[in-house]
C-alpha cells in the first residue's frame, strides 16, 4: 500500500532523543513533519539535518514541529543532536517498522530512504517529499507549501 496525500498516517510509538516514548497518536491536534534518513553523521544526512534546524524558527512560527527517524540507536542520535545542536528530537526505528509502514525503505537493501511526511492536525499526509540527493529540498518544499 502506498501512502500519498490524504492518506491516514500509519501509527506508532518508537524511542526518542527526549527519552520518552513518542507516539504519533499523541500528535493529533498538531501539524508534524516527519523526515526519514538513512544515517546519522553521513555527509547528506547531515546536509538535511541542518537544513531543518536552520529552518527551525521558521517551522515554529507555523506551529509546525520536526521529528527525524531512521535505524540508528537513540544513543548515536543523542550524539549526532548534540554535535549538530539540533533543536527537534530524533527518532529510533531500530528495526525498521515504522519505515516500511511509510514506504520509507529500499527494497533489497533495506537502507533508510530519504522522504519526508507532513502530517495534519487530523494525522493525514498532506505531503509527501521524496528526494535521494535533495537534501534541503524537503525543507524548501514544505515552507512553500505552507506560506500559501
Amino acid at each position: 500500500m502506498s501512502l500519498r496525500k490524504g492518506s491516514k498516517a500509519p501509527l506508532f510509538s518508537v524511542p526518542s532523543t527526549s527519552g520518552q516514548d513518542f507516539s504519533l497518536a499523541d500528535r493529533k491536534g498538531k501539524i508534524t513533519i516527519l523526515y526519514f534518513y538513512p544515517k546519522d553523521f553521513t555527509y547528506g544526512c547531515t546536509k538535511e539535518a541542518c537544513s531543518f534546524r536552520d529552518e527551525f524558527e521558521s517551522f515554529r512560527e507555523l506551529d509546525i514541529d520536526v521529528f527525524g527517524i531512521n535505524k540508528d540507536k537513540i544513543s548515536t542520535h543523542n550524539k549526532f543532536r548534540e554535535e549538530l545542536n539540533l533543536p527537534f528530537h530524533l527518532l529510533s526505528d531500530e528495526n525498521a517498522k515504522v519505515a516500511k509502514k511509510y514506504d520509507a525503505v529500499l527494497p533489497v537493501i533495506g537502507m533508510i530512504k530519504r522522504i519526508t511526511y507532513l502530517i495534519d492536525e487530523e494525522l493525514r499526509i498532506i505531503g509527501k517529499f521524496e528526494s535521494l540527493t535533495g537534501f534541503d529540498k524537503h525543507v524548501r518544499k514544505i515552507l512553500a507549501l505552507n506560506k500559501n
